[in-house]
């Protein structure tokens, strides 16, 4: 048997995960199958780096050249790491200015090309590093920290263009979505989400459902409030999927601002919670489909979008963008046109959906829907997306004044349960979801949150970790569970004594704080995943590697890990 493997590891190229979604489709699936449905059983760890930086830690590793690029949360630090052993080559770890962020000090990751390594800081930064050294090339300001813009968004590089998105729509910054020269950092062109014009043609219904909209209150109200769309939200948090062949370029957008009341924002809030598609040499508007116009649930189309040939039933095909949105459904548009193609049955509960507006419960919640990133098997045309049950109860307030460094709701959002998780495989033909998988959630559970991760698809499997800290690997026709690792549950990390004085004040905070309030210790080591898996093959050994928050020994750090069969 060992000789076999070693067989069958010098006949596997080396395979990079050379950008955030594997390719500029957004798949986020791969071809390599060394670890597959028969052996995934015997998984281990092979390596682990642990890094000084703690928090939320959403990024997706890009490994090119036997190189794995990650990013930390709390520092906005670059590592590079031997893909193989998980040693570090070096940390690029940017001086950040003051700045205001909504949810986490998130960092989603980087994009590498031509020698390059490009991105973005929470101070709204874009930075492009020696891939090979981690010296600073050029750094460019996107936006101005000081009025709630920030960056989290992993940057898409191609054809000599580094795209970059925004955040902090919740502050109401202007949504913007940017392309700069990989070479000197310049400015190409912008396309803002919010323009004059954002009040639309007020629809009344979207994919059938009503709106339930006081259309003649708002078009009453339109004039005194026409310059709304100056803070009208609509940030571009995600990286967006590109067809070279049409050069163009698909993103998804955030919600208006302020959110949970649009009474003074009249109008159907153009190009909120939509998929855009954006030519992408020029960055002038194709089209674009609003998922939900007039937004007062915080519905962001906020799952990166995603490219494949929808079939019909007589065996036609047609190009198509996904997105999985925080309604709960996977929308699937065309291409070329915008036209809606179909929307995939529910994935999670949905709780007479558009019809709160004044208060009351919305199911799918503020966390409910989808958030994380697809991942796309094209063999089986099924999508693999993880979705999040959680209602919410909105109290909408009045609209004050947009605060600074501090987001501007104007509403109230209480969670009435845990987050219940689920893996869905949707068939993008029919919008039929084949199987659905509970993962987490409920009563118990250390964490009161939902999916940030995402899936991979590669051999045959789907790959998702969790936010209790357990990676799944489950089989992609029929969605049972064949390995679970709990990270930490088995190997506690090594907490070393290099801790920085946050660190060292963090866990004496957290020690008195249990004390304190005599609350339970909880187990020695635990995890949180907010980051999605890649796969990737070096020297003939195929990897699984992803993120996660890893508390251990009272200290909170972030940790790369990297498993292989053995």
């Amino acid at each position: 048997m060992l000789l076999l493997l070693l067989a069958f590891a010098l006949l596997t190229p080396d395979a990079a995960w050379p950008t955030y979604g594997f390719d500029l489709a957004n798949t986020r699936h791969t071809e390599i199958n060394q670890i597959d449905v028969t052996n995934v059983s015997r998984l281990r760890v092979a390596w682990r780096y642990q890094d000084r930086a703690a928090g939320e830690m959403e990024s997706s590793p890009v490994v090119v050249d036997g190189t794995l690029y990650v990013t930390t949360s709390e520092h906005d630090s670059v590592v590079a790491l031997d893909a193989a052993t998980g040693a570090k080559r070096w940390e690029y770890m940017p001086t950040l200015t003051p700045f205001s962020y909504c949810c986490a000090k998130a960092n989603r990751g980087v994009a590498v090309a031509d020698g390059s390594v490009f991105v973005a800081t929470l101070d709204g930064r874009l930075l492009a590093l020696n891939a090979a050294t981690g010296e600073l090339r050029w750094h460019a300001q996107v936006g101005d920290p000081r009025g709630g813009f920030s960056e989290t968004m992993a940057p898409l590089v191609w054809n000599g263009l580094v795209f970059i998105g925004s955040s902090g729509g919740d502050f109401g910054i202007r949504g913007s979505f940017s392309a700069y020269d990989a070479s000197s950092g310049h400015l190409r062109w912008r396309w803002w989400t919010t323009n004059p014009g954002w009040e639309g043609a007020y629809v009344t219904s979207v994919h059938g459902y009503p709106l339930h909209r006081d259309i003649a209150r708002e078009k009453a109200d339109a004039i005194r409030y026409r310059d709304a769309w100056r803070t009208g939200g609509g940030a571009v948090w995600m990286t967006p999927a590109l067809d070279p062949k049409r050069r163009m370029i698909y993103l998804s957008t955030g919600n208006p601002a302020p959110v949970h009341n649009a009474a003074t924002r009249p109008g159907d809030n153009l190009y909120t919670n939509s998929i855009v598609a954006l030519d992408a040499e020029h960055g002038t508007m194709r089209w674009y489909y609003q998922e939900t116009p007039h937004d007062v649930w915080d519905y962001d189309a906020a799952s990166p979008p995603f490219l494949f040939d929808v079939r019909h039933a007589d065996g036609r095909t047609r190009a198509a963008v996904g997105e999985a949105g925080k309604t709960g459904w996977l929308y699937v548009v065309d291409r070329d046109s915008g036209a809606l193609v179909r929307i995939s049955e529910n994935l999670v509960p949905q709780r007479e959906m558009y019809a709160v507006r004044s208060g009351g419960v919305a199911q799918p919640g503020v966390g409910g829907g989808a958030i994380g990133p697809a991942s796309y098997d094209p063999r089986r045309h099924l999508a693999f997306v993880v979705a999040i049950d959680r209602p919410d109860e909105l109290a909408p307030e009045p609209v004050d004044s947009r605060p600074m460094n501090r987001p501007w709701r104007a509403g109230r959002v209480t969670a009435l349960s845990h987050s219940q998780n689920y893996i869905c495989a949707i068939d993008i033909d029919t919008g039929k979801v084949k199987w659905r998988r509970h993962l987490s959630g409920g009563p118990g559970e250390r964490f009161n949150l939902g999916f940030i991760s995402g899936s991979l698809s590669a051999g045959g499997l789907v790959f998702v970790g969790e936010p209790n800290g357990v990676l799944f690997a489950l089989d992609a026709g029929s969605g049972a569970v064949l390995w679970r690792y709990e990270i930490g549950r088995d190997d506690a990390p090594t907490v070393q004594n290099d801790l920085t004085f946050t660190q060292k004040l963090r866990a004496f905070a957290r020690s008195i704080y249990v004390r304190l309030f005599d609350l339970p210790e909880g187990p020695p080591t635990y995890a949180r995943i907010d980051g999605p898996p890649v796969s990737y093959v070096v020297n003939g050994k195929q990897y699984i590697a992803l993120c996660a928050d890893v508390f251990a020994g009272g200290v909170e750090r972030n940790e790369v890990l990297a498993f292989a069969l053995p």
